[in-house]
């Protein structure tokens, strides 16, 4: 897949002043504008429940979609071990130019390193994994990334409230948005970004071994959870 975002990340961080548009567009022929600048926000300008997750991290971090690394870069001042991924080679250039110390061009399902004690994914970075299958699939091989006692830290929301004008629910869940990248006249190929309501995140996390507790939710249906593993009961 063509590399628009991280062609966005890059060409924002080389020249921010200069007025460029990432979209996000969807098969109905709708899009919404993704401002790059927001890659780029510093501490103060974060959401509180990204706050929250920073605050939340311990050990060795794994920041796993990190794009420009702002999230790295805020816990790295603070001093811990962080290590930056992202699939993208052009977020992971602009993560190493703006200072993050270890960057990391990878996929994350094929991404092996061990003993992490918090794996941790914001701006719906969850949202990587695109679909039911793919959520249960992750957070098989999160366990094998983390080390014991180690947690898992994201967000999401519930996107029910797109069908609240009665627009017929698809048939597959909800909260799988195909969608593409669209930059600089250029455009990506359709894929599929899942948004996972709390419910649901809760059965398959339980399903699968994992405790969830909610940090944080507002009033848009937006939270931040963190799973640990239950060594009480087994994985089915």
């Amino acid at each position: 897949m063509k590399d628009l975002i991280g062609r966005a990340m890059l060409d924002y961080d080389l020249n921010p002043d200069t007025p460029r548009k990432l979209w996000v567009a969807y098969p109905d022929g709708s899009r919404d504008e993704m401002p790059v600048a927001t890659y780029f926000r510093p501490w103060k300008q974060m959401p509180f429940q990204e706050e929250i997750a920073l605050r939340e991290c311990r050990g060795k971090i794994l920041d796993i979609g990190a794009g420009a690394g702002s999230h790295s870069l805020v816990l790295q001042e603070d001093g811990h071990n962080v290590t930056a991924l992202d699939f993208s080679p052009g977020a992971a250039a602009v993560a190493k130019r703006r200072g993050v110390k270890r960057v990391l061009n990878e996929d994350i399902f094929t991404f092996s390193e061990t003993g992490f004690d918090t794996l941790l994914l914001l701006m719906n970075g969850i949202g990587l994994v695109s679909d039911i299958a793919g959520l249960k699939t992750f957070l098989a091989h999160a366990q094998t990334l983390l080390a014991e006692g180690g947690q898992l830290l994201f967000d999401s929301s519930d996107v029910s409230y797109l069908y609240d004008d009665g627009t017929p629910r698809p048939e597959h869940y909800y909260g799988e948005v195909k969608c593409r990248y669209e930059y600089e006249g250029e455009e990506t190929d359709w894929f599929t970004w899942l948004y996972i309501d709390q419910t649901r995140l809760q059965h398959i996390a339980e399903a699968a071994g994992w405790k969830m507790q909610l940090l944080f939710e507002d009033d848009d249906a937006q939270y931040l959870v963190r799973l640990t593993r239950d060594n009480r009961r087994k994985t089915s």
